[in-house]
């Protein structure tokens, strides 16, 4: 099972934006899986240095890394120092993004490249510096959080979020074609509705209780649901899925 205390012994993940929420779920889930995890975040190290003290709490293996992941240099040398920490990257989950509700034409030039360089450059940042780790053993796996807004066209005034969401899971078959002979598999995760702390003010289109209504399930889903899909496409059990999108919406959406 994806769960059990063994399934990622010996293993090293990264998981960026691991401070809170969905990232924060995924770095405990795989760290309960034996996983050495490395805890990435940009601006709130106490926040990470938690994640850290909570897995070793625990028995686990983690270390804090703060980086910039819009920054390649800085992701190379996170992957680095993760790679001297434990040894090896066999898993990496790039979980990192901002949500900007802007009309199309108030979109400027910087704003569309300040959302492209947060929420997709740094999955290919992450790719480009682990692939090569998981090449020498053989074996990878390669998660892209991404989101529903990506593959559902009713959203309105997110010209660039939506194009980095569907961005991602190109990637993703990209990466999932090329390099599935170095056994390597890469996937998307699109989280629906997910309740965790955000800035309302950028979903003031969407209010909470009519998007549960919507939801067959009638709820948010939990962090933690996004972390056990997640913990599946990393495990052996999941090592024939690559290329695919696994959405975790509650029935919100069906594709």
């Amino acid at each position: 099972m994806p769960n059990s205390a063994d399934a990622f012994a010996g293993r090293t993940a990264i998981v960026t934006g691991a401070g809170r929420n969905i990232g924060r779920a995924i770095a405990l889930a795989l760290a309960e899986g034996g996983a050495n995890v490395v805890v990435n975040g940009h601006c709130d190290r106490d926040a990470v240095d938690a994640v850290v003290r909570e897995i070793e709490q625990k028995g686990g293996r983690a270390c804090a890394l703060m980086a910039d992941v819009s920054s390649h240099e800085q992701v190379a040398e996170m992957v680095g120092k993760g790679v001297e920490r434990f040894g090896c990257i066999d898993i990496a989950i790039s979980n990192v993004g901002i949500r900007r509700m802007q009309p199309f034409l108030d979109i400027s030039l910087e704003d569309w490249d300040a959302v492209l360089a947060t929420n997709l450059t740094p999955a290919f940042y992450l790719a480009r510096n682990v692939i090569p780790h998981m090449q020498e053993r053989k074996w990878g796996r390669i998660v892209l959080i991404s989101g529903f807004d990506g593959f559902w066209g009713q959203v309105t005034q997110r010209a660039h979020n939506i194009t980095c969401k569907a961005g991602l899971h190109g990637l993703a078959k990209a990466l999932a074609r090329e390099f599935g002979p170095d056994g390597i598999t890469a996937n998307t995760v699109a989280p629906g509705a997910i309740d965790t702390e955000r800035d309302w003010s950028q979903y003031r289109h969407q209010p909470r209780e009519q998007i549960e209504k919507e939801i067959p399930l009638g709820r948010f889903g939990k962090v933690s649901e996004v972390a056990a899909a997640c913990a599946f496409l990393c495990s052996e059990g999941g090592g024939f899925v690559s290329g695919q999108v696994v959405h975790v919406n509650g029935g919100h959406y069906m594709y």
